[in-house]
C-alpha cells in the first residue's frame, strides 16, 4: 500500500512515498505522541516487520501524517491503530527538527510536531503489526537505560531526551 507523506522537494512541500522520502533523505513532517501516567513514560517496541528500526524501544508513537492530515488528527488516529489507545487529544509541545541514521540506507530528516498525554487510566492494546512489547518507565530510569544500551532505543528517542526534554517534560525530567 503506497503512502504519501509531507515532504520538501527542491524547498516545496510535497506528497511523497513513505518508503522513498526516508531512502532519498528527504526532510518530512512527522508526529511524535508521548503518553504519560505520573513521571512515567509509555514506550513501544517497534515491530520486526517494520522497514527500519525493527525490534527498538521508542516513545509510545512515532508516526507520520498522510498527505492533507493535520498533526493532530494524525497522534489520535495513530495513537488507536498502533496502541489501542482512544478517548484521549494529545497536547500539543512543541516542534523539533533532527536528522538521524535509521539503518538501510533510510534517513529520518524529521520536522515532528510533539504533542503529550497525560492519563493515569490508559489500557494498551497493542497492534502486533506496529508494537511488539510495551512497557511504562519513569524518565529518569529512561534515562539510564539508554545511557546503559543505547542501540536497544531508536535515534529519535535518544534525541528527543538529550536535545529537547525540557521542551517536551517541562521540568519534570527526572
Amino acid at each position: 500500500m503506497e503512502i504519501l507523506i509531507p515532504a520538501w522537494v527542491d524547498g516545496t512541500l510535497r506528497p511523497v512515498e513513505k518508503l522513498q522520502t526516508h531512502l532519498r533523505g528527504l526532510r518530512h513532517k512527522a508526529v511524535s505522541v508521548f503518553v504519560m501516567r505520573d513521571d512515567e513514560t509509555l514506550l513501544q517496541r517497534r515491530a520486526l516487520e517494520k522497514y527500519h528500526t525493527p525490534g527498538l524501544w521508542a516513545n509510545a508513537c512515532c508516526t507520520h501524517p498522510e498527505w492533507g492530515e493535520a498533526g493532530l488528527a494524525c497522534a489520535i488516529r495513530r495513537l488507536d491503530e498502533e496502541l489501542g489507545i482512544s478517548g484521549q487529544v494529545p497536547v500539543y509541545r512543541d516542534t523539533v527538527e533532527y536528522r538521524a541514521d535509521v539503518g538501510g540506507d533510510m534517513v529520518e530528516h524529521e520536522v515532528v510536531e510533539i504533542f503529550m498525554v497525560q492519563a493515569n487510566d490508559i489500557f494498551v492494546i497493542a497492534n502486533p503489526e506496529e508494537v511488539m512489547d510495551h512497557r511504562w518507565v519513569s524518565l529518569q530510569n529512561l534515562t539510564r537505560e539508554i545511557a546503559a544500551k543505547p542501540q536497544d532505543f531508536t535515534p529519535w528517542l535518544k534525541i528527543y531526551l538529550d536535545q529537547h526534554a525540557t521542551k517536551i517534560f517541562g521540568d519534570h525530567t527526572g
